[in-house]
């Protein structure tokens, strides 16, 4: 699988959202090296703190692909998802998550806490870091007002 390229479709949908006044957190649905859904934060548009892009992405690939158990899809995020989008990956049984920045504030895939190779859960899923990282950290840059208020990456 292509992670330099599917973390490049993150990062992609990440500009639209700071256009969109979202943080630059995006993600990217991959099952069977095809890209099934892709998604970015819409938590200021919908005022839904559940509409982070990892929930949204896994939303779509699930109602795309007719179920809910997504075992062979790959996620690529901009941003290492925090716990309660962990919690949707390991419950959608997502084989595998790639991200590009850590979360050093609320990161739920090794950086503050780690949920998604926790082995007191019943569930685990391959985690990837550090693809495209200073990308992903350049974007949080350009968006001051989205970030201020719904926290980034921080310690560079």
């Amino acid at each position: 699988m292509n992670y330099e390229l599917f973390m490049g479709e993150a990062l992609a949908e990440a500009q639209l959202a700071v256009a969109r006044g979202e943080r630059p957190v995006a993600a990217v649905a991959v099952v069977n090296d095809a890209m099934v859904a892709r998604a970015h934060d819409r938590v200021n548009e919908t005022n839904d703190p559940t509409a982070h892009a990892v929930v949204v992405a896994l939303r779509d690939a699930a109602r795309k692909l007719g179920t809910s158990q997504l075992g062979e899809a790959t996620i690529f995020a901009t941003l290492e998802p925090c716990a309660m989008c962990v919690g949707a990956l390991l419950a959608s049984d997502v084989q595998a998550l790639v991200f590009a920045a850590p979360n050093e504030l609320e990161g739920a895939a090794g950086t503050v806490i780690q949920l998604a190779q926790q082995p007191a859960l019943p569930r685990r899923m391959q985690v990837v870091s550090g693809i495209r990282r200073r990308e992903a950290e350049d974007l949080f840059e350009l968006a001051p007002a989205a970030v201020a208020e719904h926290g980034a990456v921080s310690g560079r």
